[in-house]
């Protein structure tokens, strides 16, 4: 799904205009990026936690040389999935039949 097909449905569902939805979106999703970058979590319930991790400094490899590499210190964004979410995604296994 694309991000016009989300606005799309977000002005059918809430009766605004595609230019509404999208400025809709786009605050909502700077709201989500400034939040991140500030170091707060951003939660919603049953669906998932975005949050920020800090990846330390290492050396790593070039894998056609073989030669160490210095890989720098990063952050990286982490997304820990709801368990309505998952629930949802997650096909519900049948029961084996019992054998007599």
């Amino acid at each position: 799904m694309t991000k016009a097909e989300i606005v799309g449905k977000i002005a059918e569902g809430a009766e605004l205009t595609k230019v509404q939805a999208e400025k809709a979106a786009s605050i909502f999703l700077e709201s989500i990026v400034e939040a991140l970058k500030d170091g707060d979590k951003v939660t919603f319930v049953g669906f998932g936690t975005f949050s920020v991790s800090d990846k330390a400094a290492r050396i790593g490899r070039n894998p056609q040389t073989g030669a160490e590499i210095k890989i720098p210190a990063k952050k990286a964004v982490k997304f820990k999935v709801g368990k309505a979410l998952q629930d949802a995604v997650q096909e519900k296994k049948k029961k084996p039949a019992k054998k007599k």
